[in-house]
């Protein structure tokens, strides 16, 4: 689960992080009024859930009162453009006020799933995209798993600073992971943590991302969480209890297993094209849940064709097949819709489908399913 910029600068804080002075703004009405409570210059962000938010116009700094209306004016509401988000409407702006910036940083938390421990990453080229760093150079990047014996200050010094910079970095370290562990995050982001020319250090940025399997345990992080910006198909898809992930692709896919699904988008991709979703129904799945996967999946606009690929073990193919047989009676759709069945009952299963004088293409196999996906 991600949360806003503005949130996680409220929870900084919490846990005695500094952060700029800032005010949040949702309505025209109140940027004027808001704007003569702050010192200038001021900088204007946009508040959505995407990555590189000044490249796409959603960050902008302003100098003087005059002209950070005309700003805020111009980001709040506007439909901000970004490759990994594509257009999202910015509902919310943070109005912050300018710091006198010497130095900025890179430093982040996040879970090493190889390590199976919380790792440290830092870097002197803050503000910049750290894959960007990590290619060009990877030298300036250092990494740290935290365990008993962690000590942040040791890396930082060797980073070029002094040691009362030093001192203060890791203690915002600290304290990064004191908020890790409690609030079971899986990435604690501060791009750039700025060195002032006061030789303050100040988290001018914040992201932060939460386990959802640990979100039961964390009801006031539940609470901000911002449905505006979740896609709406996988907002749905968790009321109904499924696993699904919206794609770019045009092969709807539905299978039974996170292995198999990521086997499926590989024979969707041999075919020439590309998964729209990754939606895994479960081991356990009966034929009601997979009438409410089918219907997910079709609502997706963009989709070209359906391919349903299931082992049956528990998931028996004659449930898989009664499912989508009730799901395309009440619908109607126009894609096509590939069917590939192993396991339990796949006989009665293929029958059903074959039977119900609705268009379905049964493959014996996936060399067979790639052939037809190739011909969409």
């Amino acid at each position: 689960m991600k949360i806003h910029e503005y949130q996680a600068k409220e929870l900084f804080k919490q846990y005695g992080i500094k952060v700029p002075n800032s005010k949040l703004c949702e309505r025209r009405e109140d940027i004027e009024t808001i704007l003569k409570t702050m010192k200038m210059p001021c900088v204007i962000k946009a508040q959505v859930h995407s990555g590189a938010r000044g490249k796409a116009g959603g960050v902008k700094l302003a100098a003087n009162y005059e002209e950070a209306v005309k700003v805020a004016d111009s980001i709040l509401g506007m439909e901000l453009k970004s490759k990994q988000a594509g257009l999202k409407k910015v509902n919310k702006i943070l109005i912050e006020e300018g710091i006198d910036i010497e130095k900025e940083l890179y430093l982040s938390l996040t879970f090493d799933r190889a390590n199976e421990s919380i790792a440290m990453i830092v870097s002197t080229q803050g503000g910049m995209d750290i894959e960007e760093v990590a290619k060009n150079s990877p030298e300036k990047i250092y990494t740290q798993q935290i365990g008993n014996d962690f000590n942040p200050i040791k890396i930082i010094e060797k980073m070029g600073f002094n040691e009362d910079i030093s001192e203060k970095i890791a203690n915002i370290v600290k304290k990064l992971y004191k908020l890790t562990i409690e609030k079971d995050a899986l990435l604690v982001e501060i791009n750039p943590l700025v060195i002032t020319k006061q030789n303050e250090v100040i988290a001018i940025d914040a992201k932060i991302n939460f386990d959802d399997n640990a979100l039961f345990r964390h009801e006031e992080i539940l609470l901000l969480k911002d449905e505006s910006e979740e896609n709406p198909l996988e907002l749905q898809a968790q009321k109904e209890g499924l696993n699904y992930i919206k794609l770019d692709g045009t092969i709807g896919c539905m299978v039974n297993g996170a292995g198999l699904a990521m086997a499926t988008m590989d024979v969707i991709r041999i075919a020439g094209k590309e998964a729209a979703n990754f939606l895994d129904v479960g081991g356990g799945a009966g034929s009601e849940k997979i009438e409410k996967a089918f219907r997910l999946l079709i609502s997706d606009k963009n989709i070209e064709a359906v391919f349903i690929n299931i082992f049956g073990g528990i998931l028996r193919c004659d449930f898989l097949a009664e499912g989508v047989k009730n799901a395309i009676q009440n619908l109607n759709i126009n894609v096509a819709v590939i069917v590939r069945m192993e396991g339990t009952n796949k006989e009665i299963g293929a029958k059903i489908l074959n039977d119900s004088g609705l268009k379905f293409t049964v493959v014996k196999d996936l060399n067979e399913a790639i052939e037809v996906i190739r011909k969409i």
